[in-house]
């Protein structure tokens, strides 16, 4: 009876239920200007982006509109334009965060080996080919309204863009950083993993014996940037920007456990989530069982540039035949 009664529950009622919404709250914001439908439709579709935005603050309008149409489409359709139109009309906007004086968390003014840009041409076409790493600082708001830091490691699949490893310490010592790379190796067997490459930039931390000892016992390749341009390691700085100024955005922590709660929650949504435009609004667990190509939404110069050169040298040993 009770299977029964559930399966001709009203859809509004079923839509609260799932956003944690009361039917006295629908029925209160209906508005006798508008038509039953368009009232229903903003309603969920407004619930849905505040509910969305307790998970990720600061997810943008378009990737929100595509993760709504994943979970919702089907039932309650929407355009992107009247999507974003809702947002404007209930200024919905993602905030401004406050700006801190960043740390510098490279340096790369050490006599410790270093190794060449072997990613530089590469387009990965599969997963485990190429993983990114990098180290970005999460501020820790105290009593007295200072401001300390801790440090998050990352480590991330170029192919699939998910994070693969991960890990948050009160300092920039290698030990983070190797704690992040210990979990990232549980994922692959324990056999010879020769053909991946491991690519981060110059600095102590990834140049230490402490870390390059773990990839060359697993026989991984090392890459590194070999200057200071952010778009050496462009993977895991957009991936840095998007974990800090989405899902951590307008969060105020007090210590690093705090922290450390909401990042592996953060992780968890984006890894599983939330869709990215660099993987046909995929997830990155689902672009985890792909392999080939994989389209996106926008445009790669990088990309567009590689793909000529290979041309331009196949054309060249075809005339040289």
């Amino acid at each position: 009876m009770t299977a029964v009664k559930d399966q001709y529950e009203h859809p509004i009622k079923k839509v609260c239920k799932a956003l944690d919404k009361s039917p006295q709250a629908y029925y209160k914001y209906l508005k006798s200007d508008t038509s039953l439908r368009e009232s229903e439709l903003e309603f969920i579709v407004i619930s849905y982006i505040m509910e969305a935005r307790k998970s990720n603050p600061g997810i943008g309008g378009v990737s929100l509109w595509m993760q709504y149409c994943r979970e919702w489409g089907t039932r309650y359709p929407v355009g992107r334009d009247k999507f974003v139109s809702y947002i404007r009309k209930h200024k919905l906007y993602v905030r401004i965060p406050r700006r801190y004086k960043a740390p510098r968390t490279t340096d790369s003014g050490h006599d410790l080996p270093t190794y060449p840009n072997l990613v530089r041409d590469l387009i990965p076409d599969g997963p485990n080919q190429v993983w990114s790493s990098d180290i970005t600082y999460i501020p820790l708001e105290r009593g007295d309204n200072s401001v300390e830091f801790c440090f998050l490691s990352l480590i991330l699949d170029n192919y699939t863009k998910e994070i693969v490893g991960y890990s948050l310490g009160d300092s920039l010592a290698s030990e983070y950083p190797c704690e992040a790379l210990k979990q990232a190796l549980k994922r692959i067997p324990q056999k010879d993993a020769s053909d991946l490459i491991h690519h981060s930039d110059r600095g102590t931390q990834y140049a230490s014996r402490q870390y390059t000892k773990m990839l060359n016992k697993r026989g991984i390749q090392i890459s590194m940037t070999e200057s200071g341009d952010p778009k050496e390691n462009s993977q895991s700085e957009r991936v840095n920007s998007t974990i800090k100024n989405e899902f951590l955005k307008g969060k105020v922590f007090r210590s690093i456990a705090e922290a450390n709660r909401a990042i592996s929650k953060a992780i968890e949504t984006y890894n599983t989530i939330r869709p990215h435009m660099s993987i046909d609004y995929m997830t990155p667990q689902e672009a985890r069982e792909c392999t080939g190509p994989l389209k996106k939404r926008w445009r790669s110069y990088r990309e567009d540039a590689i793909q000529k050169a290979r041309k331009d040298e196949e054309s060249k040993e075809l005339v040289t035949n």
